[in-house]
Order: C-alpha cells, then structure tokens, then sequence
C-alpha cells in the first residue's frame, strides 16, 4: 500500500501540523516539552516517566502506521512528567527498510516537534563493534554516519549538523550514570544484517554502532530546531566481532534482559531534562 507521505504533492510538514493537532485534541494536552521513540529493549522505560494521561494508537494519527518489526509497539502515549511538563511516547517507528520512503520515517519527529517538543530522545537497540559492550552495554550517540544514501531534507536547504547529538544532553546522562560510555551510530538501510567485511568498513571508517535507524530522524530533528539525546542498547556484538550468527530473536532477547536496567536509567535521565 502507497504510503501516504510518498505523494510528492503532500507538504509532510502539514501532515505533521494535522498528526499534532489530532494528538492534542484526543489527549487533551495542548503542548508536549519532550519526545521520546523507543527502540527495542527501551520501551518500559515509559512507565516509569509519570503518569500516563492518554495512550492513542498509532494508526489512528495522520501519516502513521502500525510496526512491521515484532517487538515493536504502536501506540502514541501522552505521560505528565513529576515536573507537571508533558512527555510524548513514540511507540510506532518506521524503518527505512519498509520503502515508505524517507519522509515516513522521520513523520513521528516532526510531529512531535509540532507538538511543542523542543527535546528528542532518539532509542535504539543495535550491534557494538567495540568487544567490551558484550552483554547488553548502553551507549550514547556521539554522532552518526549515514550510509543510507538519502536525507530527510528537500531542496537546497543546507542544515549545520556540527553538534547534532547536544554535548548538554550527554553531560546531563552522565549525571546519572559516570559510566556511560559513547560511540559513533552508524545508520546501515537494513532489513539484512551487516556484512562483516561491512562491518569493518563501519569501524574503518570512525564507526562504534552499527543499526537500521535513528540517523534520518535525528536530521529531521535538526532540521525542526530540536536539541537531541541519542542513546542505543548494544543487543548484540556486529557480524564478525561476534562468532555466532545474527537474529532478530537474539535482539529482542537482549532487549527484555536489559529493560528494567536501561528503563529506569532513561527515566532518571529525562527527569533531569
């Protein structure tokens, strides 16, 4: 099925304005401060936020759709932080790999940034090239490189991505956890797995995380004047740096074995925000 973000005469920043104005008139919050999407392992972490104050399902938003990865959720979740500021949950990701075209993959940030979000919180679960994030190691983005071949920019719009994952944001994670380490994301167009010979490349190259997501969105995130925290549970070492092979079973196996850990760290994180 088209997508409906893949029709060029569609301006998808009044898709974006018309997916925030329903989520605020079916939660009944008129503005959110910070957005979140949780990647795999990370999705509890919501829970712990504050209260829930509405839970949407994803298809019933303009321009959004329900997951096509097991393990994913699909529902948008307006929660009230302690602080009384309100957080939006993005449990609906779109992947690159679904051929959607670029503009339905970062369709959930620019929603939220119409929401009023001025902070993303960009999560994912991915492969460590590094060998001492064996066992579940929860990283933060330092910067990206996107092998996707492709931008979630149109046009000659020429947008700084010097500082795109904020040094601020990382401090305030360090806060919580002194021993958080960081590394470069390294965004691959999936759905296969990497190579080892691809991964090697990925490490030649300045890369510390290799995975299927978060790059395009963080562009888009930019690009809407928002200031970003990009975090990845390591599920699994990359093909190669690992002897076994890789499944998506494997992935969310690590996922539910980290949850509570990386949940409460996340939560403890945005409280400080």
């Amino acid at each position: 099925m088209t997508h409906l973000l893949e029709d060029e005469n569609i301006d998808p920043f009044q898709i974006a304005q018309q997916a925030a104005d329903q989520i605020a008139e079916k939660s009944g919050v008129n503005e959110h401060h910070i957005a979140l999407t949780l990647g795999s392992g990370w999705a509890k972490a919501a829970d712990l936020l504050g209260e829930t104050v509405s839970e949407i399902p994803a298809a019933d938003i303009i321009g959004f759709s329900k997951p096509a990865v097991v393990g994913h959720g699909g529902t948008i979740r307006s929660i009230k932080l302690r602080n009384d500021k309100f957080a939006l949950v993005i449990g609906a990701r779109t992947h690159f790999y679904e051929n959607h075209g670029v503009r339905a993959v970062v369709h959930s940030v620019r929603t939220a940034a119409k929401t009023g979000a001025k902070v993303m919180v960009l999560t994912n679960g991915a492969g460590g090239i590094r060998p001492e994030w064996a066992g579940g190691a929860s990283v933060l983005i330092s910067d990206h490189i996107n092998l996707t071949a492709s931008s979630p920019l149109e046009g000659a719009n020429f947008v700084d991505l010097t500082d795109l994952y904020s040094a601020r944001l990382r401090a305030v994670a360090r806060e919580v956890d002194s021993s958080l380490d960081e590394g470069v994301y390294v965004q691959f167009r999936g759905p296969h797995y990497e190579t080892p010979a691809e991964v090697q490349m990925a490490k030649t190259i300045g890369g510390d995380i290799v995975g299927m997501s978060t790059a395009l969105e963080a562009i888009a995130a930019r690009e809407s004047g928002m200031e970003i925290l990009g975090m990845s549970l390591i599920t699994n070492l990359a093909a190669g740096i690992q002897s076994t092979p890789l499944s998506h079973a494997e992935v969310i196996e690590a996922g539910q074995a980290a949850e509570a850990r990386i949940s409460q760290l996340l939560a403890e994180i945005v409280g400080r925000i």
